[in-house]
């Protein structure tokens, strides 16, 4: 599996101008929104501009000018924003297979992470479509992190209409995860890959702050005679891009750090993963071979060389949840004063094994230990007195 859009000839074509159709009815939409916010956008400008010249010319046309022009336009927001939109049919979307060909999470203070993927999307033959690369961001909770590797295969929907727009299945049907499983689908080339045409949030944002900022020194330079005041145009040095480059080779590597200052430990809630986070910028890899975690110090291990299966992927772990596992192991196998905690993460036995941790303690007592699967649910438990068990 994995190549699409082997349909009559006819088909594509007309899949082909509907896409084309779509993208350019996106495009004339963003361009529409684009003009009613600049214009909105300059004329809130240069209204508050007219306040503030006629306060300080004491001008009371110039004021009552500016604050009607600022009335007028709340009164229009709030009239659109209380206007219920009209019927209309939810977008057509399509169930397919795709390939994680990368995936990064990009923080970790909830129980749902966001994560980066970028995906080989694998339409359906009937669809219309060859395979071609997106990328997405969404959250994914916790427990389920640990599913979604590089190279395993994913179900996901799409629109047609914008391929661009694309979802993670996190629970889909049973024949779904069934044809997943047994799915391969090969990586598309970057040059398919496909993005939203419109203008990005950030965009928008900085059209509307400068029409905002056009429309406030319009009215100033109308006034700048009566003002008798000088803009002294200081521009600012140009902030230089920090540019960090990295080359990547058959290597074994061995990276750790301590944290220090009050409320140290590890355990406090996001410190696991903002050091592991630090540990992968500064051994330049992800893909690690074992993790060491104590009160104050975190240790990573890699081969580059190892194969995926053998692997673990630094931010796909629910360091969230090991502050739980620590404080079980510490009250219920049998050591009544801990002098000491110690989580040790290898890769599973098998690809679909994933990760295992163990939870290790010691005092006057002996040594403990419980282990876990990659969802942070205990599977053994040895505690202190008991002959300790090999993985």
């Amino acid at each position: 599996m994995g190549t699409t859009g082997q349909g009559p000839a006819g088909q594509q074509e007309a899949a082909e101008a509907n896409r084309s159709a779509a993208q350019g009815r996106s495009v004339v939409r963003g361009i529409l929104a684009g003009l009613r916010l600049t214009v909105t956008s300059g004329a809130a400008g240069a209204a508050v501009a007219a306040l503030v010249v006629g306060v300080i010319l004491e001008r009371v046309p110039v004021f009552l000018s500016g604050g009607g022009v600022l009335v007028l336009l709340v009164l229009t927001g709030f009239v659109a924003g209380r206007r219920s939109p009209g019927p209309g049919e939810p977008p057509a979307t399509r169930t397919a297979l795709a390939r994680i060909e990368d995936l990064r999470a990009t923080s970790g203070e909830t129980a749902d992470v966001p994560v980066r993927f970028r995906l080989t999307v694998a339409p359906e033959p009937e669809d219309g479509r060859p395979a071609y690369r997106v990328k997405i961001d969404q959250h994914i909770n916790l427990v389920d992190l640990p599913v979604y590797r590089p190279r395993s295969i994913a179900v996901v929907e799409y629109r047609p209409d914008e391929p661009w727009d694309v979802r993670i299945v996190t629970r889909p049907t049973p024949e779904w995860t069934r044809r997943a499983e047994e799915a391969e689908i090969d990586s598309a080339p970057e040059s398919t890959r496909v993005v939203n045409p419109g203008p990005s949030e950030g965009s928008w944002c900085v059209l509307v702050l400068v029409t905002f900022l056009a429309g406030a020194a319009l009215v100033v330079l109308l006034f700048r005679a009566d003002l008798f005041t000088t803009e002294d145009g200081s521009g600012a040095s140009p902030r230089q891009p920090s540019v960090t480059s990295s080359a990547s080779s058959s290597r074994t590597f061995t990276t750790s750090t301590t944290v220090s200052g009050p409320s140290s430990s590890l355990l406090v809630l996001g410190r696991m993963r903002q050091t592991a986070t630090e540990l992968e910028a500064k051994a330049g890899a992800s893909e690690v071979t074992a993790i060491v975690i104590q009160e104050r110090r975190m240790e990573i291990r890699g081969d580059s060389a190892r194969p995926p299966g053998e692997t673990l992927h630094l931010q796909m772990l629910p360091y969230e949840l090991f502050p739980a596992l620590v404080h079980e192991a510490r009250t219920t196998l049998g050591v009544r004063a801990p002098e000491s905690w110690r989580i040790d993460v290898t890769p599973g036995a098998g690809t679909a094994a994933g990760p295992r941790i163990r939870v290790t303690v010691t005092g006057e007592e002996g040594t403990a230990h419980l282990d876990a699967d990659a969802t942070a649910r205990i599977v053994d438990r040895r505690p202190a007195g008991e002959t300790a068990k090999g993985r």
